[in-house]
């Protein structure tokens, strides 16, 4: 079982900026795979990025890959998002999660965080 810690959430003007956290707890850190969803009021949970610990492929959505970086700190068993430009349409509640593969869908990931909020104003 991998417990998930994420930080970093608050309010932010449009055009800000703010770097989430997501602190594993696992043995296995350097096996998972740790992606970044969000969920907006009344939407699905959506991807938004992933990255492999042990070989460092990364991926993002489209909406996300010129303003978002994802990264990670080994020996804190922490990943990052850095979150760049932000729009308004970001504002959602953002869940860090791991698995054992690349995914794109919610249904591949076993281990879930509780959500940190983040909220972007015009």
């Amino acid at each position: 079982q991998v417990q998930l810690v994420e930080s970093g959430g608050g309010l932010v003007q449009a055009g800000g900026s703010l770097r989430l956290s997501c602190a594993a707890s696992a043995r296995s850190f350097g096996s998972l795979v740790i992606a970044w969803f969000r969920q907006a009021p009344g939407k699905e949970r959506e991807f938004v990025s992933f990255i492999s610990v042990s070989s460092g492929t990364v991926y993002y959505a489209e909406g996300v890959k010129d303003r978002f970086a994802i990264s990670k700190d080994d020996g804190k068993n922490t990943v990052y998002l850095q979150m760049n430009r932000l729009k308004p349409e970001d504002t959602a509640i953002y869940y860090c999660a791991a698995g054992p593969m690349y995914s794109y869908s919610t249904a591949h990931y076993n281990n879930w965080g509780q959500g940190t909020q983040v909220t972007v104003s015009s």
